[in-house]
């Protein structure tokens, strides 16, 4: 049964370029970015409004997107403007922002939402290499820009939850596969010159014990994505926000026959689709230099630690864009950056560049696998410091450990379940839980994130292997299951 085909927006507590939230550290504003990818010109009026306005903290995200932090009260208006100026908005809020310069307003669409409400749809992930690696199967930039296009244009979509993620994988080898997402499509390359977009639901793409639904060519995956998603608004319930809880009411097949009456192509289901199965990534790939696909071209990436930077580092990196790559800075899922299409002569001095600029470049530096959230300091929520916990613990551990330090179990700093997780649980005092061999069996957390126990929190980051620990009692079981795992 239908429910309204107009249902309004959804209230959000998530921060958002026009949506200043309160942290116990000041004002929270997340800028989205297309693809990940941040102009020169767009960074330099980013470090411009933070001067003006904030504190001077800027987060990478692990959804490739950009966290100012320490809004100044009564700044928050003047912070949007400035930012929505600078194009940073959906397309909508461009329009808006430019009003009074009529050549540029005529070259954008007027759309029939607001700009808060299209800047929460826009929930697109692709591989900060998308276009440029030469693993990958199909460029999807172009596919992108009009699953954007669609997702900002139709005033219904405005209902799906500011959380509603979408992935669209081109096959590259530097790919974020970890991040559940409520629809993903990834390119299956064995079918023909032009290959078939498999996709899937509430997961990410095929891996031993999970199947494509089914797959579609390239030129029908909007089509189909605005099919999923006018079909998840219809079967929805007013509590249904991701589609873990539609999958919780029907079945795939049920889903599949509404979408099958929204569109006018088949979709391809079969032995070939369900046994594809998507080739590995390698995460590591987002440090250093590593050629492109084409030309003599290179991407060089750095991680900040702990995935934050400050204005004068982005003023940096805009500077190196502009003169050693293409004027642009791509934000990846890992809180790293990438500076692409870098000349081979260039390369030497963009390295340089990036370690003036206090990043890391090595996949074996400790805090190269450390996550952590705001903490205390910057969240009310949160039970310990878990920033300079993190640094800490960093000191004791081995290369290659990923660790995660969540300070609730909102685990608001990793979109999946990280291999080790220090669950705080007072000041200085953290639950070690280590995730299930196979991450198949994991289980999405869908309890209200206010409920903290330790079931909960086992459904979310695996079995707990000890709890109360202090960072060093932490650091010693995580060197021991480091050498245990290296042996095994």
């Amino acid at each position: 049964m239908s429910h309204d085909p107009s249902p309004p927006s959804r209230p959000s507590a998530c921060p958002a370029l026009s949506r200043i939230v309160a942290a116990r550290d000041g004002g929270l504003c997340r800028i989205k970015l297309p693809g990940g990818e941040l102009r020169a010109e767009q960074a330099l009026a980013i470090a411009e409004a933070v001067d003006a306005h904030a504190s001077g903290v800027i987060e990478v995200t692990n959804r490739a997107n950009l966290q100012l932090r320490g809004v100044r009260a009564g700044h928050e208006a003047a912070l949007s403007e400035r930012l929505l100026r600078a194009g940073l908005g959906p397309q909508v809020a461009l329009r808006q922002a430019l009003s009074g310069t009529q050549d540029q307003v005529e070259s954008v669409p007027i759309m029939p939402i607001t700009a808060a409400a299209a800047d929460d749809v826009r929930n697109l992930m692709i591989s900060p290499a998308a276009g440029r690696d030469a693993q990958a199967s199909y460029d999807t930039r172009p596919l992108a820009a009009a699953i954007l296009s669609l997702l900002q244009s139709e005033s219904r979509l405005t209902a799906l939850s500011p959380k509603f993620a979408l992935l669209l994988d081109g096959g590259e080898r530097l790919a974020m596969l970890d991040h559940p997402h409520d629809i993903w499509l990834s390119a299956m390359p064995a079918y023909g010159v032009e290959p078939w977009f498999a996709f899937g639901l509430a997961g990410h793409p095929s891996t031993r014990h999970r199947c494509a639904l089914a797959a579609v060519r390239p030129a029908q995956v909007p089509a189909l994505i605005r099919a999923l998603l006018h079909t998840f608004l219809d079967l929805a319930r007013p509590d249904d926000t991701r589609m873990r809880h539609l999958l919780a009411a029907y079945s795939h097949d049920a889903i599949l026959e509404q979408v099958s009456t929204r569109v006018d192509f088949p979709l391809r289901r079969g032995a070939d689709v369900d046994a594809w199965r998507r080739g590995d990534a390698d995460p590591a790939l987002r440090f250093g230099a590593h050629r492109q696909r084409t030309g003599n071209l290179w991407h060089v990436g750095g991680q900040p630690s702990l995935g934050r930077i400050d204005a004068a580092t982005l003023r940096g990196l805009a500077q190196l864009a502009i003169e050693h790559g293409n004027g642009r800075v791509n934000m990846t899922p890992w809180q790293s950056v990438l500076l692409p299409d870098v000349a081979k002569p260039y390369v030497p001095h963009t390295e340089n560049g990036l370690d003036a600029l206090g990043l890391i470049r090595d996949a074996a530096h400790p805090l190269a696998g450390l996550v952590a959230c705001a903490g205390s300091t910057g969240c009310a929520k949160s039970c310990a410091d878990t920033k300079a916990d993190a640094l800490h613990l960093s000191q004791h551990l081995p290369a290659g450990v990923e660790v995660h330090l969540s300070g609730c179990i909102r685990s608001c700093a990793a979109a999946h379940c990280a291999p080790y997780t220090l669950l705080a649980v007072e000041p200085g005092r953290y639950d070690l839980y280590r995730r299930p061999a196979d991450p198949d069996q994991e289980t999405a957390y869908t309890r209200a994130p206010e409920i903290d126990t330790s079931a909960d929190a086992a459904r979310r980051f695996g079995r707990r292997l000890a709890a109360h620990l202090t960072i060093e009692q932490a650091a010693q079981l995580l060197r021991e299951a480091a050498r245990s795992h290296s042996h095994a």
